[in-house]
């Protein structure tokens, strides 16, 4: 089963894949960061889901195995039954089974809770430097503006008119 965090991921770094190319098609600094930004997030997102869905796999398949041993045994132990000595032994086969299986258990379960600590940093600093990007970016664009701004009045204006022709372009 796909974690759901692995879809949300590649669905924000597509979106942010195409806010930066339309960005840099219109020359707009914010959207090219800003796009870049949700990229990044949207790519750690989808490799913190990865991450789970890895660890998942593993405890299920630990825990097949563990459940295979333990029914082997059971069916030895079952074909031993008679001798006290042998049963005895068996017993004790028994529960060291039992224990190498908790311990396995336990292994995994901080294998994953270390692989989600791990995941879910790696998805905070990411988001973390993309929010920084973009409030550099943005503060960029702004004293851009503020220095020159008739200049991005008229770039402001072309952008405005080209848009227009490509939207007109596809009704008619």
């Amino acid at each position: 089963m796909v974690d759901t965090d692995r879809i949300t991921g590649a669905a924000k770094e597509l979106g942010g894949k195409v806010q930066s190319t339309v960005g840099d098609l219109t020359g707009s600094k914010r959207d090219s960061v800003e796009g870049r930004a949700r990229e990044a997030a949207g790519s750690a997102e989808n490799l913190y889901g990865q991450a789970k869905d890895t660890v998942r796999d593993a405890a299920e398949q630990v825990a097949d195995t563990a459940r295979d041993i333990g029914g082997r045994i059971r069916d030895t132990v079952g074909g031993l039954v008679g001798s006290d000595d042998l049963e005895g032994r068996a017993r004790r086969a028994q529960g060291a089974a039992e224990d190498h299986f908790d311990r396995a258990r336990r292994s995994v379960r901080r294998a994953a809770d270390d692989a989600a600590d791990y995941a879910r940093d790696t998805y905070e600093d990411a988001y973390d430097r993309s929010s920084r990007a973009l409030r550099h970016g943005n503060g960029g664009v702004v004293g851009q503006v503020a220095e020159y701004p008739i200049a991005s009045l008229l770039i402001a204006g072309a952008v405005g008119f080209g848009l227009g022709l490509l939207v007109n372009a596809t009704r008619d």
